[in-house]
């Protein structure tokens, strides 16, 4: 009976930690994510570079691919609202068995 009740509390421990780590800023859900630049861009300024990760090798088992691209936008989004930007086009992403990397340039557009 102990070592059920030891692995059910490890499972639940698990499956706390296996939420997708970047939960998106406010602020943030304003940023535009385009996987084309078809919108005109001659009237934004070029902010930089930003990028968007989520997923570890040691807990891509939890994770459905969803929550894997949700985490990887998130973050993305947070890390172009902190540059100033409102816009971000990306490039191909990055898809591992563990993780998700984006990749993207950033913009302020308003």
């Amino acid at each position: 009976m102990r070592k059920i009740l030891l692995a059910g509390l490890f499972s639940l421990f698990l499956f706390g930690c296996a939420a997708p780590s970047e939960d998106l800023l406010p602020q943030a859900n304003q940023v535009r994510v385009l996987t084309t630049s078809l919108p005109s861009l001659d009237k934004c300024r070029w902010v930089g570079e930003v990028t968007g990760n989520e997923g570890h090798w040691y807990s891509y088992l939890f994770y459905s691919n969803d929550a894997l691209i949700q985490g990887a936008v998130n973050e993305l989004k947070n890390n172009a609202f902190h540059m100033g930007a409102d816009t971000v086009v990306t490039m191909s992403p990055h898809n591992f068995t563990t993780s998700v990397s984006l990749l993207g340039t950033a913009y302020d557009c308003r």
